[in-house]
């Protein structure tokens, strides 16, 4: 982190519109807060898997309420996520594993791209409902970020290599290390430990933390 910067950490996975909202209001207030953003691309379905945890829509008035509370959460935020009944059905049928490996492959060979990136998965899954889990649709998205197509293919021909599975994996860790037990999991270093914050409800606790 910069000179009496905190340094803030994001750990996302495109499939949770809470770390959409996250990501959006983050890269915003970088730039008002005193903070260096790092965004930590993990797989959601790793964590979920360790700790136990279960979408939080297979409980139906729960998943009544998401519903409503995320359209608010966007159009407050101003972020163009559209939620529908049918989202759900949506989001249990895709896995997020290949994007994520993708989006990692990118964070390690040209960085620049990566919250271009992620926002235009974001784009794809939550505004557009697009399966993000085809080749053909994650290069697509590639493309609209920005990304050549000879550097979209060879990350997309990284995502099987020990490499950048190992990499997914190790994030992935490291957010469970932090405690997380769902995305996102916003992690502040702060007076020499990390705080950890779940979800994007959290913010002005985090700024309040953080001294913001």
């Amino acid at each position: 982190a910069g000179m009496g910067r905190t340094l803030v950490e994001l750990f996302y996975d495109v499939i949770s519109p809470y770390s959409w909202l996250a990501f959006e209001v983050l890269c915003r207030y970088r730039h008002i807060w005193n903070i260096d953003l790092r965004f930590r691309p993990a797989f959601l379905g790793g964590i979920m898997h360790q700790t136990g945890n279960k979408p939080p829509a297979m409980l139906p008035k729960r998943g009544e309420y998401l519903l409503k509370d995320i359209t608010r959460m966007a159009k407050y935020y101003q972020v163009p996520l559209h939620m529908s009944a049918g989202a759900f059905q949506h989001l249990m049928g895709t896995s997020s594993l290949t994007a994520m490996r993708f989006i990692t492959a990118i964070d390690m060979t040209n960085p620049q791209f990566l919250e271009p990136l992620s926002r235009e998965f974001w784009m794809r899954f939550w505004s557009q409902y697009e399966d993000i889990s085809k080749p053909e649709n994650i290069l697509a998205v590639a493309r609209q970020a920005g990304i050549s197509a000879e550097l979209s293919q060879k990350a997309l021909e990284m995502t099987s290599s020990p490499t950048v599975k190992d990499r997914l994996k190790d994030t992935t860790a490291e957010a469970l290390k932090y405690g997380a037990f769902g995305m996102p999991a916003v992690v502040a270093h702060y007076d020499g430990e990390p705080h950890l914050f779940f979800g994007s409800d959290r913010l002005e606790l985090l700024g309040s933390i953080i001294g913001e």
